[in-house]
């Protein structure tokens, strides 16, 4: 090798490794003020709003029974639901994908931080003209990379990343939201399923039973001991409970049509799944002995409200960043040769470093200046939308701790109110059958006891759907997603833990 050819070879090599030097995100990740630095806590705005129920340590409800707290309910065929809807629901399928795009716009960004390298070749014919001195034709052929890389000095391109990455943690916790809210979805609509069940049971005993009274009153009325009118009050009696039947059976045929369709199926393909008998699914009380102060730390909705917000943070900052210069460098290494056979050659080798471009916005009529006053109104606006979502978080957990509590006490009423009726509803019709009463008083009492079964068993539905809307108050329904590519669960592409 010739001694021009080596120096040619060192130059190419010492410019190549200035300009990859420069150029690489690792460079560029050391000149980053604050990089690496810890993450803003985004309880902070929570925790200003605590919760007062008194607790002990041994009864908290820990992360793991919130995850799943539809176990502890005991229910084989709600957890199947449960699962099944988490595989095949189509909202979760539009969550998932609403992450994997905000994770390519992501990528989109972060490449901006990193430089450009293109492959280019050309090949060209040209002439000057006579009167600018030309010489003839003359062709130029040359092969080659080109780099430009745009050197973020004052954070414009890493505050667009940063946004899209607080993006992308915002749609993950917008899977997560959908997650926890479809978990209690489908067991709100089993746990009415099961309750509507027992009511209909409830029902069609009285049916049984106001038949059977008919029949004792129309064998009275034959043998001279009653008249019509006690006949006529049976019978409407009977048609009465008949009468509230039919609805009771449309509702529960809303209710499996509902499930089937939060679990992605077709309406109607659950009924065989659902048609053996089960009570309604009842939770130990001491599930509920405490509540954490800190519960809000497991609700998706407060951190993907507190992510939007950090995102329009991050824009703002990139609209502050767009009034400073930008610089831009630009390097090049090829052959060049004015003949296609010496392209390859030694002599045709050739670098550039440069140039090195700076853009000032000098003048623009205010645009650039108004859009961070626009960004900064943006940022307010989210702010308040994150409190409101704590605020109403603190609300839907005080709400549901009071329904479980108020339907505990309602229980304690019907119980005593229904055995009440029963023994009522004996001496009523033992006193009829001796002629020492109208049957006006059996038919009052067997609908009080109706009401009364009724509301028991409508009352076990609304207790367990009680305790469901206070497990989702606190966040429960859902778990972190499993990490993937270092970015914790943000990149990941899976279902949730239970669903695959």
């Amino acid at each position: 090798m010739s001694l021009s050819e080596k120096n040619f070879l060192s130059r190419a090599l010492a410019a190549g490794a200035l300009l990859v030097f420069l150029c690489s995100p690792g460079h560029a990740a050391r000149n980053v003020p604050g990089a690496g630095g810890e993450k803003e806590k985004w309880l902070d705005l929570a925790v200003r709003y605590p919760l007062t129920t008194p607790l002990s340590e041994d009864v908290r409800p820990s992360a793991a029974v919130l995850a799943r707290w539809w176990d502890v309910l005991d229910d084989r065929l709600l957890t199947e639901l449960v699962e099944r809807a988490l595989r095949h629901n189509k909202d979760m399928d539009a969550a998932l994908a609403r992450v994997r795009e905000a994770r390519a716009v992501l990528g989109i960004a972060d490449a901006a931080l990193a430089p450009s390298v293109n492959l280019t070749g050309e090949a060209r014919r040209s002439r000057r003209a006579d009167n600018a001195g030309g010489a003839g034709e003359r062709d130029w052929y040359r092969l080659g990379f080109d780099a430009s890389w745009e050197l973020d000095l004052f954070g414009r391109l890493r505050s667009g990343a940063s946004a899209r990455r607080a993006d992308l943690e915002a749609h993950v916790a917008g899977l997560q939201n959908v997650w926890a809210s479809l978990a209690a979805e489908v067991a709100l609509n089993y746990v009415d399923y099961r309750a509507l069940r027992a009511r209909i049971a409830v029902a069609e005993r009285n049916v049984l039973r106001q038949e059977e009274t008919l029949r004792l009153v129309a064998s009275r009325r034959a043998a001279g001991l009653s008249d019509e009118l006690a006949e006529q009050q049976a019978r409407y009696g009977l048609e009465s409970s008949r009468a509230g039947i039919p609805p009771l059976r449309a509702a529960l045929e809303a209710r499996s049509n509902a499930l089937s369709i939060l679990a992605g199926e077709v309406p109607g393909s659950l009924n065989g799944m659902l048609s053996d008998p089960a009570p309604v699914p009842c939770p130990k009380d001491a599930s509920l002995a405490g509540i954490p102060a800190e519960a809000l730390r497991q609700r998706p909705d407060i951190r993907e409200a507190e992510r939007r917000m950090a995102a329009q943070k991050a824009r703002k900052k990139g609209a502050v960043a767009e009034l400073a210069p930008r610089l831009r460098l630009s390097g090049s290494v090829g052959l060049e040769s004015l003949s296609s056979g010496n392209l390859l050659s030694a002599g045709a080798r050739g670098f550039s470093i440069g140039p090195l471009v700076l853009s000032w916005p000098l003048f623009d009529a205010g645009a650039l200046r108004r859009n961070v006053k626009a960004q900064g109104a943006r940022e307010e606006e989210l702010l308040a939308v994150y409190e409101k979502t704590v605020l109403n978080a603190v609300a839907e957990v005080r709400n549901a701790l009071s329904d479980y509590g108020q339907e505990r006490q309602r229980r304690r009423s019907l119980e005593e109110g229904s055995l009440a009726a029963r023994r009522a509803l004996e001496l009523a019709e033992d006193r009829y059958r001796q002629g020492l009463s109208d049957f006006g008083d059996v038919l009052a009492v067997q609908g009080a006891l109706l009401s009364l079964e009724d509301g028991l068993e409508s009352n076990a539905g609304s207790l367990t759907a009680a305790l469901i809307r206070l497990y989702k108050a606190l966040g429960g329904g859902w778990a972190p997603l499993s990490e993937a590519n270092g970015d914790g669960g943000a990149g990941a592409d899976v279902r949730p833990q239970g669903a695959d």
